[in-house]
């Protein structure tokens, strides 16, 4: 229906306005929505999936939901998030834990426990939470322009020993990076920090399914990167200047780090966290990694040989790994499971972004042809093959 009448004096539209509904014509009225009213939060950005990390919550975690004795690179525990010991800095139990901070909107966050201290890091030590970042979702950030984008990262941060802590961005294409640091004040506390990096006019990330961004939480760095100046500005890797004035968190084996809630967006100001439905976050780390368990169809070679299929939907992001991490896989029909051996081998005929084609071995008896369905352990770990694909 249209506006009868004087046109009404103009006013800005603001995000209280949205949230209570009460947008009137004047409202409408004034259609100049400028960036400068979207810096100062007059007109809220309202896009989705503007967090740049997956799993920032910490809620998935496919491999496993604690891993012990980790002293060396990987994905362990909560999905996306990969350890970095290149060598190593203590040894540690990693989890995905439920201590959170109280009244924030968060059920998980990572945990990290130093079980073997290293008192004394020798040069080359270094112990880094890292997320990698695929190029084709970073383009909207102008990098290597003198448009380009500056980043915040916020998140949630409790740890036993405090003092001064760096994180750092790493450009991975163009051997570039920046770091920043940021203080923990309280022991065991939650405490929520926030950064804002410049954007980088040199170097474009590639625009492919590659890792170009690294974001990189350190705990532990010895001399060979943490001896120089501590490099706030873009600017080519020197080793010396990553991670100065950082702590050792691995000094101790009374040292617990738990994190949560990273949230690493474009602009100078942080926004409160995105919280995805956990069928949409789930579904984001299955592009990097995903387990099969029972249900999977295929028939019979021959008396002790299963071939299957299986589509991987969503795609993976490239052509993926295959683990077989449990042998007793069982074999049968819908109607009983007739088939076991403990001491199964996986077999890969064919794998591409979008479907598998394997065998498993190890059984007796079954009659060729014979149309059968994986099962294992329903009641408990319904889970026999891990499929990665990871940065």
């Amino acid at each position: 229906m249209p506006f009868i009448g004087n046109k009404p004096t103009s006013v800005p539209l603001t995000s209280a306005d949205i949230q209570d509904g009460t947008i009137t014509a004047s409202d409408i009225a004034d259609t100049t929505i400028t960036a400068a009213k979207l810096a100062s939060g007059t007109v809220q950005n309202q896009s989705a999936f503007k967090n740049i990390i997956i799993n920032g919550d910490m809620s998935q975690a496919q491999r496993a939901t604690s891993t012990s004795s980790i002293s060396s690179n990987g994905y362990h525990t909560v999905d996306r998030w990969q350890t970095n010991l290149s060598t190593a800095a203590g040894v540690w139990t990693q989890s995905q834990d439920t201590t959170v901070p109280s009244g924030q909107g968060f059920a998980k966050s990572l945990k990290m426990d130093c079980t073997t201290a290293d008192g004394s890091l020798a040069a080359g030590d270094r112990l880094i939470i890292q997320q990698a970042i695929e190029g084709q979702n970073l383009q909207y950030l102008k990098k290597g322009t003198s448009s380009a984008e500056s980043l915040t990262l916020s998140f949630w941060v409790y740890a036993t020993k405090t003092g001064t802590n760096i994180i750092e961005l790493y450009d991975n294409d163009n051997t570039r990076q920046i770091s920043q640091s940021y203080t923990i004040s309280s022991s065991n506390t939650w405490e929520k920090k926030t950064l804002t990096f410049a954007g980088d006019t040199t170097g474009a990330f590639g625009n492919d399914a590659n890792a170009s961004l690294y974001l990189n939480f350190y705990f532990a760095a010895g001399s060979t990167y943490s001896s120089g100046t501590l490099n706030t500005s873009w600017g080519s890797v020197t080793s010396a200047n990553r991670a100065v004035g950082q702590v050792n968190h691995a000094d101790s084996t009374s040292n617990n780090f738990y994190i949560t809630g990273v949230q690493l967006e474009s602009g100078t100001s942080a926004s409160d966290f995105e919280f995805l439905p956990f069928d949409v976050n789930y579904g984001r780390c299955e592009r990097y990694c995903r387990r099969l368990g029972s249900g999977v169809n295929g028939r019979a070679a021959n008396a002790s040989t299963f071939y299957f299929g299986n589509t991987l939907e969503p795609p993976m992001r490239a052509t993926p790994t295959l683990t077989l991490t449990d042998t007793s896989v069982g074999i049968g029909n819908l109607y009983s499971h007739d088939y076991t051996s403990s001491s199964s081998a996986f077999g890969l005929a064919r794998s591409t972004k979008t479907g598998v084609v394997g065998s498993i071995t190890g059984f007796s008896g079954m009659t060729v042809a014979d149309q059968l369905q994986t099962w294992h352990n329903f009641d408990s770990d319904d889970t026999w093959l891990l499929i990665t694909a990871e940065l």
